[in-house]
């Protein structure tokens, strides 16, 4: 345990090792909210087709899969926060005393990630309180054996939607300028292809903020309800 220990000290410690951390944890987050968000469209089908659907992941490995799940989530999001802080101050101490319009923007679009990357790691906690712990007494009182009912009742309050509603969308602000990111730190982005990654990181953003913002807006026009 030592040993990877003080492998990945020093793998964090440099900019390099940091800037893949970060742009692996971005590919798993990716890939996260693109299964949470087709997951979660099943509300659409009906309250048996969602319920089977959190009945299933709730079965995997015995209910501890869900749990991995979770944990594992909550790891990546900090690494990739405080990755992002970090490679952001190791950038502004290295600046030059001048600097060129361009390297200003880019400093501008990093503070922007950093509190945009605070603000998803504070929501993910709360989402994870709020359907997962229930501490709302409403939540809790409906059982785990009623996910939908649990979906609709959380949104129907007008702060959670909105807390909700701005966390996506400054999550797909993020995604917009990461998704982007990850290929340059993977050595993927070249000027040929630089228009059609930013195409892909556009519309990847988007079909994310689209899908994820209309359950709450639904259950507020109640379009989806009990």
């Amino acid at each position: 345990m030592n040993a990877i220990t003080r492998c990945f000290d020093t793998y964090w410690s440099s900019s390099i090792g940091k800037k893949i951390v970060v742009a692996v944890t971005g590919i798993l987050l990716c890939l996260f909210l693109a299964g949470h968000l087709a997951g979660n469209l099943l509300i659409y089908a009906g309250r048996e087709a969602f319920n089977e659907y959190a009945a299933f992941l709730h079965s995997m490995l015995h209910g501890a899969g869900i749990w991995i799940a979770r944990i594992g989530l909550l790891v990546a999001v900090t690494l990739h926060v405080v990755g992002t802080i970090a490679l952001t101050r190791q950038n502004r101490a290295a600046r030059q005393p001048y600097e060129c319009k361009a390297t200003i923007q880019a400093t501008k679009s990093s503070r922007m990630m950093i509190w945009s990357g605070l603000t998803i790691l504070a929501f993910v906690i709360f989402h994870l309180l709020h359907f997962t712990v229930r501490v709302d007494c409403e939540l809790a009182s409906l059982g785990k054996d009623d996910p939908y009912g649990m979906v609709i009742v959380g949104f129907k309050s007008i702060p959670v939607s909105a807390f909700y509603i701005l966390a996506i969308t400054l999550l797909c602000s993020h995604l917009h300028h990461g998704v982007a990111s990850i290929f340059q730190t993977l050595g993927l982005r070249t000027k040929k292809n630089d228009g059609a990654i930013r195409q892909f990181s556009g519309a990847f953003s988007l079909i994310i903020w689209l899908g994820f913002i209309s359950i709450p807006i639904s259950v507020l026009l109640k379009l989806l309800k009990f």
